[in-house]
């Protein structure tokens, strides 16, 4: 299967540079993988739609949502190279990935000095560069990972340093700096635990009063964490999709949200995924032997595109994704995961161009699309 099959023709106009006014404002777009038809919704009508009888559920079996509660970190930094007499010279970004223990590599130095990041420009960043940051830090490129550089900061760069110094990592296709809005905006109102580089998006969508309303309607819900990666982000650069490598991320699922879960497919319950990042963890920790989750922590380089069988999910609340991109390439396998379902990539291309229509705005800060 070609790369170039997931392609579509998208005009700049209809890529958010902005969240709504309010969140979960957005529009919806209802996918039906049997019927094959498409119907247009708002994200507030989720407990209608969820609570009276999601492919047949009454009140006692409605669904479970599974969210992914990783929380982004402030992982853009602002750098400047410095020069051979010590001084600033031009500016260069950074995105942190993620730490490196590397008390082995530098006789017990302490964790979080060295990290993981992406550059621009990455081909004139090589080892010996150093860079100057805020607060009188320094970073300086030890090694070369693939597409990452390791840089060693002369002291260890905590969550607490990057929330003062660094910039929420908005991805590229948004075409601005960072404002302070964006801190909440960005991040789900449930996030928790640190760990993202970018946020898993579909999330953004959920209010508080929504998860209420959720919850008013029958409708449960669990968590998991996934830090959102280079696994999620990374573009896919090969012509066949079979030769992309995924980059590791990882999870966790614990006792709870695993039995819970469990109980729910086992009572016959939906189970209804938010985010790409919620599916690759579910379908990560199936133990298919077993028929049950594995609990703890784990890592995942998953890599989801149509001819793929779900173990988990029965349906999917996701986002508008990007051209060539490896979540476009997972929505395409669920919408052709159902029973009597035709193509899924040509289903989910032939919804993309009616959204194009209808004006649906796309990618992180955009609108939904549900698949069921």
């Amino acid at each position: 299967m070609k790369t170039k099959d997931f392609s579509f023709e998208l005009p700049e106009a209809l890529i958010a540079q902005y969240p709504p006014a309010e969140r979960g404002r957005s529009r919806l777009m209802v996918l039906d993988r049997e019927k094959r038809s498409l119907e247009h919704r708002m994200v507030s009508d989720l407990p209608a739609l969820l609570g009276s009888g999601f492919k047949g559920a009454d009140r006692d079996a409605a669904p479970l949502l599974v969210f992914n509660n990783s929380r982004v970190r402030k992982a853009r930094l602002l750098g400047q190279a410095k020069t051979e007499g010590g001084s600033a010279g031009a500016q260069v970004e950074f995105l942190l990935v993620s730490k490196v223990n590397d008390g082995a590599l530098r006789g017990g130095a302490e964790e979080g000095r060295v990290w993981r990041a992406m550059v621009r420009r990455a081909k004139r960043r090589r080892p010996g560069s150093r860079y100057i940051f805020a607060d009188g830090v320094e970073g300086e490129i030890t090694g070369i990972d693939g597409e990452l550089r390791m840089v060693t900061f002369n002291r260890p760069i905590d969550d607490d340093w990057l929330d003062k110094n660094g910039h929420i990592p908005l991805p590229p296709y948004i075409k601005r700096s960072d404002t302070a809005a964006d801190s909440e905006r960005y991040q789900t109102v449930y996030a928790d635990i640190t760990g993202s580089s970018a946020a898993p998006t579909a999330g953004l969508h959920f209010t508080r009063e929504l998860l209420e309303n959720l919850a008013s309607a029958g409708i449960g819900s669990a968590f998991v964490t996934l830090h959102v990666g280079l696994g999620t982000f990374l573009p896919v650069r090969v012509e066949n999709i079979e030769d992309h490598l995924m980059h590791q991320e990882l999870y966790s699922i614990d006792d709870e949200t695993a039995s819970r879960i469990e109980n729910a497919k086992a009572g016959g319950r939906k189970i209804i995924a938010v985010g790409t990042t919620s599916v690759r963890t579910l379908e990560s920790a199936w133990d298919k032997g077993a028929g049950k989750l594995r609990r703890g922590e784990g890592s995942t380089s998953i890599f989801i595109y149509p001819g793929y069988r779900f173990n988990v999910a029965d349906a999917l609340f996701t986002n508008f994704h990007t051209p060539e991109s490896t979540l476009l390439m997972l929505v395409s396998a669920f919408a052709s995961s159902g029973p009597g379902a035709m193509d899924g990539r040509e289903f989910i291309l032939e919804s993309y161009a009616q959204a194009v229509r209808d004006g649906y705005r796309f990618f992180s800060y955009g609108d939904a699309m549900l698949i069921k």
